[in-house]
């Protein structure tokens, strides 16, 4: 994490939600920004398209459209200015230091979404279904679900914490998991991209994951891990990375072992990536369904994830829950 304090968050994808306020404001539908025609792509020195160098996905578009906006696929100009506007804000504003942190371990002002809404200025990340919504889930995926809420009812507040082995594993600094390390969340939202010929490391700064992809066309081992099993090959310009074989030890609401990825990265300028997501689970959900957005370039060097020097996130967590512990002991007394 550049330049910040290494700490713990919870992801929030919908920072950047449209109030009552701004839909008042302006009535008349969005429509999407445009754009120059896209140049070639610069090319390695054995001939691939070049995609090295650090790069940046924040962005304070929501993945979902909110429900408010209906079908509207693109924000004005009026609610992009807003939007940005708040954001900026949020981010330039003095921090309250009595300011509860809800959901957080750490003081909001630590934190790093981003100030801009994606280039495209559409409504959500996800383009696919066209309600900008994730699609249904199955009847069994469905009643998984309920089953784990009525498991957890009357669990304690933000879960267990008799042992660190009952915290999530982004949270114990082991990994986020695909596709969590790839989405736009409250802080380190970069990526380090390095080609040779015959493979592209993928390096994320969250919980620092190294992706190693090779591109030979070499078929799947069926090893399962955390971040699955990943595979590129080109198309065109475009890599395409696919990406299964999951443990389900880092599962995505809901979505484990069943889970197929598959990314789009092509380069259409020398400051941008255009990025696609498609996730597939026919145990998890009814439909196929895709996100995108813009990556740029990172404001610096990508620097070590150090979470685990003294995670204090975690330390603290299972020592407010001793202490908790201690005083129901002594009042049972």
């Amino acid at each position: 994490m550049r330049n910040r304090t290494q700490v713990f968050a919870v992801a929030l994808l919908a920072t950047a939600g449209v109030g009552p306020s701004v839909l008042k404001a302006q009535t008349a539908a969005g429509t999407a920004p445009t754009t120059a025609p896209a140049a070639p792509a610069p090319r390695t020195s054995w001939g691939d398209p070049d995609l090295q160098g650090v790069w940046d996905y924040r962005t304070i578009t929501p993945m979902e459209r909110r429900p408010e906006l209906g079908d509207r696929e693109f924000y004005t100009e009026d609610e992009v200015a807003q939007l940005e506007g708040r954001a900026a804000r949020r981010m330039d504003k003095a921090p309250d230091p009595n300011a509860p942190n809800t959901n957080l371990v750490h003081a909001e002002y630590l934190t790093d979404p981003g100030r801009h809404v994606d280039d495209a200025h559409r409504t959500s990340l996800i383009v696919d279904p066209p309600t900008g919504r994730m699609p249904a889930l199955t009847p069994d995926a469905q009643q998984r679900q309920d089953v784990g809420r009525a498991a957890a009812t009357g669990a304690p507040a933000g879960g267990k914490t008799d042992s660190y082995r009952d915290r999530p594993l982004y949270e114990r600094c082991i990994t986020r998991g695909l596709p969590g390390t790839i989405l736009p969340t409250l802080y380190n939202n970069n990526i380090r991209i390095a080609q040779s010929p015959g493979y592209v490391a993928i390096v994320h700064e969250m919980i620092h994951d190294t992706r190693v992809v090779p591109l030979d066309g070499a078929p799947f081992s069926g090893v399962r891990s955390y971040m699955g099993e990943s595979r590129g090959h080109w198309e065109d310009d475009t890599l395409v990375v696919e990406s299964r074989n999951f443990n389900g030890k880092a599962p995505f609401r809901g979505a484990g072992q069943n889970l197929k990825l598959t990314e789009r990265y092509r380069r259409t300028s020398a400051d941008k990536i255009e990025f696609k997501l498609t996730f597939e689970d026919a145990t998890q959900w009814v439909q196929p369904w895709t996100v995108a957005y813009s990556i740029r370039p990172a404001e610096g060097e990508l620097y070590e994830y150090a979470c685990h020097e003294g995670n204090y996130g975690l330390r603290n967590i299972l020592e407010n829950a001793r202490d908790a512990d201690h005083a129901a002991a002594a009042h049972k007394h």
